[in-house]
């Protein structure tokens, strides 16, 4: 009993990974394809515009106003600046984004591909001799990926502006003070780090959300459960990865 219980997770992570590994041979040999990707990466930025902008401004207000009544306390206002920009690109940016393309983007594309099984439309392509890694995996991923480094982008300015208009308006600090102080810690190297960060997160989310999705048994009840697992899965995933990533980044970046 407890064999069988430990081969159910081998299975599935092996499984998963062969879909990577399929997903990396398509994208060499195949054709990509151009239409379904442009239909997913609209999907997903309209999924996951709003939810964005609502979560980035309070995380931005949040980080803003500790930091500024730390940077007060040590009487070094002026560095306000240097502060929201350093958080907005290394933290707030990319946690926001793991959040909005795990809560929301991965779902959806998990939801419409475990639909899709239920009506046996996976199984009709693999008659039609379709791959449906090639078909509908690889653009989704592609798509992914692509959006989570744009609304990672998204919220690092919505970070930064915020925290802008939040620290002059609202706590008195400096325009010209804060504004200087942007670059100070925060570089090419932290906005690179940023990016491989969003990059990681969206290629992770979109390929657990594909094989969630493709997976699913058991009609809608399953489809439900496979886009709850999406969530925890792909948050697990996601944190880890933002873990190690800013440790690496830490320890060559030199900051």
């Amino acid at each position: 009993m407890q064999l069988e219980r430990l081969e159910t997770p081998v299975r599935e992570v092996g499984q998963f990974f062969a879909m990577i590994g399929d997903v990396v041979r398509g994208l060499a040999t195949t054709r990509f394809r151009t239409a379904e990707f442009v239909e997913q990466s609209w999907m997903l930025a309209r999924v996951s515009m709003v939810p964005t902008v609502l979560v980035a401004v309070p995380f931005t207000v949040l980080v803003s106003f500790t930091l500024n009544i730390l940077l007060r306390e040590i009487g070094a206002a002026s560095l306000s600046g240097a502060g929201a920009a350093f958080g907005a690109v290394t933290q707030v940016g990319p946690m926001v984004t793991v959040l909005i393309v795990a809560g929301a983007g991965a779902t959806a594309m998990c939801a419409d591909l475990g639909s899709r099984v239920i009506r046996e439309e996976i199984d009709a392509m693999a008659v039609l001799g379709i791959d449906p890694v090639v078909r509908l995996v690889i653009p989704r991923v592609v798509a992914s990926t692509m959006v989570a480094v744009l609304l990672n982008g998204l919220v690092c300015a919505i970070g930064i502006s915020g925290g802008f208009a939040f620290s002059v308006l609202l706590q008195g600090v400096n325009p010209g003070a804060f504004a200087g102080g942007i670059t100070l810690l925060t570089g090419a190297t932290e906005l690179a780090i940023s990016a491989v960060k969003a990059l990681l997160f969206g290629m992770i989310a979109g390929l657990v959300a594909c094989y969630r999705g493709l997976s699913v048994s058991g009609g809608p009840k399953g489809v439900g459960q496979a886009v709850n697992e999406t969530v925890v899965y792909a948050f697990i995933a996601l944190f880890v990865v933002n873990t190690i990533v800013t440790a690496v980044g830490i320890r060559f970046g030199g900051n």
